[in-house]
């Protein structure tokens, strides 16, 4: 099995299109060029600091610079769940609800894909927990990010029907039983197209790298198969999880509606 070891100019000569694409923007007037930048340059620091990371942390054996690693991923994936909001909560909860939510789906969801191809003595294995949880933890932000915004979107549109049912004796989850469909339908139809788009028009990333890295084509797939099954079930498990977590910020005890608790647009 062999790769390619891309050089600095190797990766310089890759940021062509990227800069031809902001040449044109500044050129055009359409003013993301900036954003553009700004957002490569944020991938290629990150990416490089997560790689310089991984080798500190594949050259130790004890699983608690796993645990510690995989921590602050979640952490750091539930602050960006919090910032993606449009309509943000007022109360810190929701930081609490975002890495509760990704903790329990999307951890759970890399830890039992890592016990189907690794093996359960493999889990406290960074080279296998830490990227399986990263995607694991991409998948499951994007469905509750998209969750959390159409539940906070909608619950002003639906105020009156919402309230309506609660007066007449609702549940708060029966009050909101059309909007957490069309919740979760919102986060999870990026999932459902991924799966069948797969294969088809694209080429999975993690299939891709393992092809180019010299893995058979074949095992390739297979892996690539699992790995999405599980981690579109844990990333819309994350997406019901929030919208549910989101109802119950959005109401009290009484299952009264509190629209005071979320921020202003």
């Amino acid at each position: 099995m062999s790769y390619v070891d891309l050089s600095i100019p190797d990766l310089a000569l890759a940021a062509l299109l990227l800069v031809v694409n902001g040449a044109l923007s500044f050129a055009l007037g359409l003013r993301f060029e900036l954003s553009l930048a700004v957002a490569a340059l944020r991938m290629v620091v990150q990416i490089s600091a997560i790689g310089m990371l991984l080798k500190f942390v594949l050259g130790q054996t004890s699983p608690g610079w796993t645990a510690l690693v995989g921590l602050v991923m979640v952490l750091v994936a539930a602050f960006e769940l919090l910032r993606r909001q449009e309509r943000r909560f007022r109360s810190w909860v929701m930081y609490g609800l975002g890495s509760a939510v990704l903790l329990l789906t999307g951890g759970l969801g890399a830890l039992y894909a890592v016990a189907i191809v690794a093996g359960p003595e493999l889990l406290s294995n960074p080279r296998y927990l830490l990227p399986v949880l990263g995607m694991a933890l991409g998948n499951t932000l994007t469905s509750a990010s998209l969750s959390l915004q159409t539940l906070a979107e909608g619950v002003e549109l639906e105020r009156g029907a919402i309230e309506a049912r609660i007066a007449l004796g609702a549940t708060r989850f029966a009050a909101f039983s059309s909007l957490l469909q069309r919740a979760f339908r919102t986060a999870t139809t990026p999932l459902i197209a991924a799966m069948a788009l797969a294969g088809a028009v694209a080429m999975p990333d993690m299939m891709a790298g393992q092809i180019l890295a010299g893995a058979d084509p074949v095992a390739a797939a297979r892996q690539q198969i699992m790995i999405m099954l599980v981690l579109a079930g844990a990333a819309a498990l994350g997406a019901l999880a929030a919208a549910v977590g989101g109802v119950r910020l959005l109401t009290d005890k009484r299952h009264r509606l509190r629209l005071d608790r979320l921020a202003q647009a």
